[in-house]
């Protein structure tokens, strides 16, 4: 067991060391969003905006997680012992993929709860797809170019000209409209798993505040 984990150990520095790192940055648009939208009282000032692109240039580290499976595939291919691959990695990737995933999902549910309120219900769906398409296009950028967030700050040339260059050559765009469906379907599906949770936890808290005034009623 000791040798299996100490295996475990080495195969997860050399090959799943990412995970805690690309999660910490698939979380922050999460929080940034609860700021950005979920707040009672939100005044659009120049702050907010800051925090919005801050939000945009950040949000494609979540479903970047998606493409994280080569790691996998890698460790697969590399020969290591079954029982470790299929008990420990197999799992911890595909936590670590759901897990971005579904921090994004809420991220833009958080977006739609904003636009809902504002009276601008009928551009949620624009702006979910308009979403997938910055994101892919992020993706891409990362994954291949591997360029950060930060990189918009550090070096904005270097990352317009790079991505001007891959808007405009068709290997690159192909990939990029590739990873637009695969986000797409990816969260169309989670958003409906998660607001079926949500509304499922909402029904069973109502249930919970029914039982409680009736075990304990007011006087």
């Amino acid at each position: 067991m000791r040798k299996m984990l100490a295996n475990a150990l080495e195969i997860f520095e050399r090959h799943s060391g990412w995970i805690i790192w690309n999660l910490f940055l698939a979380f922050i648009p999460l929080v940034l969003s609860v700021w950005l939208f979920r707040r009672k009282v939100i005044a659009r000032n120049w702050g907010w905006w800051i925090i919005y692109i801050v939000f945009i240039a950040f949000l494609p580290n979540a479903p970047y997680l998606l493409t994280d499976i080569i790691h996998l595939i890698r460790i697969i291919r590399a020969g290591y012992s079954v029982w470790v691959i299929t008990l420990i990695f197999i799992p911890l990737h595909v936590f670590a993929i759901m897990a971005g995933l579904e921090a994004y999902v809420l991220s833009l549910i958080n977006q739609g709860h904003y636009l809902k309120k504002q009276g601008a219900k009928q551009y949620i769906f624009a702006s979910e797809i308009l979403t997938h398409i910055l994101c892919a296009l992020g993706v891409y950028l990362g994954r291949f170019r591997r360029f950060n967030s930060w990189d918009l700050v550090t070096q904005p040339d270097v990352v317009f000209l790079k991505t001007l260059d891959d808007l405009t050559t068709k290997k690159p765009l192909v990939v990029i409209i590739i990873t637009f469906l695969a986000i797409t379907i990816s969260y169309t599906v989670m958003k409906q798993v998660t607001l079926g949770l949500i509304l499922q936890l909402r029904r069973i808290y109502s249930g919970l505040d029914e039982l409680d005034s009736d075990e304990f009623p007011q006087r």
